[in-house]
């Protein structure tokens, strides 16, 4: 039994930015209004997430450039951890360094073996003002890592090299979304 709103029940899905697009290559601006249009932003990453299926949403992949992430990811031990992380600081990645599966929703139908520490601390801000920490392990760790990228104007393309980059690259100039 679920206690609390359902996050994004209240949401609009707001249309995808997609590589390519100016927002997703810009470090996104720091949250300093933590008022009501902020609340309304989260609600809208989680309803849009949702909406495409995704596990995690940054703010700039819905055109909006500021430091705010959602995600409803578990973890390798299947724990589901669901939440939001306004001015996110990774202040911590650690552990052994595994090349996975990743995906993005700004690179829809794409993924790419990417490596990512097993182990991340990512600290910031709820919607209210309250500090955080959040812990993850295995996937969520990736997850962690993957969307405090995006805040810093990074996608996981960024991070490949040699033949995997231009495998993805290849992939790209011929998916139906790329203009």
């Amino acid at each position: 039994m679920r206690h609390g709103p359902i996050p994004g029940a209240h949401g609009r899905v707001r249309p995808l930015t997609l590589l390519g697009d100016h927002p997703l290559h810009a470090p996104c601006e720091e949250v300093t209004d933590f008022g009501p249009e902020l609340a309304v932003l989260v609600e809208d990453l989680f309803a849009t997430m949702y909406a495409a299926q995704g596990v995690g949403l940054a703010a700039n992949q819905s055109g909006v450039p500021l430091r705010v992430f959602v995600y409803d990811c578990p973890d390798d031990d299947e724990v589901r951890h669901v939440g939001h992380v306004v001015n996110p600081t990774l202040v911590e990645t650690d552990g052994i360094v595994l090349r996975g599966p990743e995906g993005c929703l700004s690179l829809p139908g794409l993924e790419a073996g990417t490596e990512r520490y097993d182990h991340a601390v990512v600290e910031g801000y709820t919607v209210k003002g309250e500090p955080i920490s959040v812990h993850g392990t295995g996937f969520f760790a990736r997850c962690l890592q993957h969307e405090y990228d995006h805040v810093e104007g990074r996608i996981y393309a960024d991070r490949l090299s040699g033949w995997r980059h231009r495998r993805l690259m290849r992939q790209v100039s011929r998916a139906s979304w790329h203009r």
